[in-house]
């Protein structure tokens, strides 16, 4: 009885010790409130869980050792982003409403706001796959590429054959892949690829001693950069499965959106893939006109308008998280967002709340199907607080719906890896399009509006009466959502 005392004293002692470390360490109250509850009610492996997936380990390794190795990087192209961007704000081409917005991007991240580009929307894998194989094909200098997901199968190897074809042609081809996404990747692909003159690196590679910290801090980014003008960047991994054309008829539908940019835009997706590369792989590479040929010092701005968000484990502020409130918070007439994954927190919902009284109509599409039925049911316990202040929810019923963009009046877009949820705001490697266009803007609307055909509108009444158990398991779930 005394040596259980004891234990049941050590243990106590040794959850307030715990509890006061996700206390100071945690910066969101609804966060830490939800490893504390996690902790105290789970014995054990609440205090495990936090230790592997909740403390915050970049501020100490992470973002430090990538820091330095992009150093030299950052200072050579901070003139060329400081004069560029300085002179696009000031040729008046972008609204008076997001002149905030553009100059928080840069300020944050280094990003440029580009003008001259050209932007092709491409929805779903049916228009993606064959653009991008025709790009690929069309490359001269270098092809980078980086993916969360790329798997080996009839999309996956009808990329890698052009890969190859352009590595025997003297191009030079740079294939990263996340080291857990793309886990399906075997040692036999990667040395085919290899054999064939691509050069290849894992994305913070999976080593067991330390397998949670790492699964925990993942590359969600999809980008392509072919020659340092073109690019590929949304939604949309290399996988059969987002490919509706060449799918058996009962395979479930997957709507997802993609960019191609062909401009000045590229050139920091350009310099994204650099330092991912950089602190991924042995091989590091350099700022120079071969990877950034397009750069202007000097010309005439004009349409299209892009500039690059990015955020994660190296970036010292969620640029994208802010991003996304001060774009809500610019609207006037409209919010369109899709999402697959909705899991919004405190800030996003009052920025919604708050558009949503002063007069914004606001349209939330999200997943009817889902991958994640936890995940599912955590964004669902939102719907009645937001559908009590008259914000539209809608579920969209066709397939699975992976898209991840938002738009707001007539002539902003987001087109994107980020979910809109604690994991791709906090921990994830994330990238986002901000596309201050009339054209897509407005071509993006009318996907959305098509998706709507599609969907099943959230009826405030029925949901409310539905069984009090539902709403109960939502509300327990909501409880885990930050750590989901």
């Amino acid at each position: 009885m005394k040596w259980l005392l004891l234990f049941e004293i050590v243990y106590v002692a040794i959850v307030i010790l715990v509890v006061l470390r996700v206390l100071y360490d945690t910066r969101s109250g609804v966060k830490a409130l939800a490893y504390i509850l996690f902790i105290v009610l789970v014995p054990f492996f609440g205090m495990f869980f936090y230790f592997s997936f909740g403390i915050n380990y970049r501020k100490s390794k992470l973002y430090s050792r990538k820091i330095v190795e992009d150093e030299v990087l950052n200072q050579i192209i901070l003139t060329h982003i400081q004069n560029y961007s300085e002179q696009v704000l000031n040729s008046g081409l972008l609204s008076s409403e997001y002149l905030n917005l553009a100059r928080f991007i840069r300020n944050s991240s280094t990003s440029p706001l580009t003008g001259n580009n050209s932007v092709k929307l491409l929805i779903n894998g049916e228009e993606k796959f064959p653009t991008l194989l025709e790009a690929l094909e069309s490359a001269t200098s270098h092809i980078h590429l980086e993916y969360y997901i790329y798997e080996n199968d009839e999309t996956g190897n009808s990329i890698v054959d052009v890969l190859i074809k352009k590595a025997r042609q003297g191009v030079e081809v740079r294939f990263m892949y996340d080291d857990f996404g793309s886990r399906g990747l075997n040692r036999h692909f990667i040395r085919k690829l290899e054999e064939n003159g691509i050069e290849t690196v894992p994305f913070y590679k999976i080593k067991w001693y330390a397998l949670v910290n790492r699964l925990n801090y993942r590359n969600h980014r999809k980008i392509i950069v072919i020659d340092g003008k073109k690019s590929f960047i949304g939604g949309i991994n290399i996988s059969d499965r987002y490919r509706n054309d060449t799918q058996p008829k009962n395979s479930l539908y997957w709507r997802d959106t993609h960019l191609m940019i062909d401009g000045p835009a590229t050139f920091f997706l350009q310099y994204l893939f650099l330092c991912d590369w950089n602190f991924s792989a042995k091989s590091k590479l350099q700022f120079g006109s071969d990877y950034f040929p397009m750069f202007p010092e000097e010309s005439e701005i004009r349409d299209e308008l892009v500039q690059i968000v990015s955020s994660g484990p190296d970036s010292k502020l969620p640029v994208i998280f802010y991003s996304l409130l001060e774009a809500i918070g610019s609207a006037k007439e409209r919010v369109l967002i899709t999402s697959p994954y909705f899991i919004p927190g405190e800030s996003l919902m009052d920025a919604l709340i708050i558009a949503a009284k002063s007069g914004v109509i606001i349209k939330l599409l999200i997943p009817g199907v889902s991958d994640s039925m936890i995940v599912n049911s955590a964004a669902r316990s939102y719907y009645t607080d937001l559908l009590k202040h008259g914000i539209r929810v809608f579920e969209y019923q066709k397939g699975f719906v992976h898209s991840k963009a938002m738009i707001i009046d007539d002539n902003l877009a987001v087109v994107g890896s980020a979910n809109m949820d604690y994991r791709s705001f906090d921990l994830n490697f994330e990238v986002n399009a901000m596309l201050y266009s009339k054209t897509i803007t407005k071509q993006l609307q009318e996907a959305f509006n098509n998706d709507l055909k599609h969907s099943r509108e959230i009826n405030s009444t029925d949901w409310l009466n539905r069984p009090k158990y539902i709403h109960l398991f939502e509300k327990l779930v909501r409880l885990l959502a930050p750590i989901l």
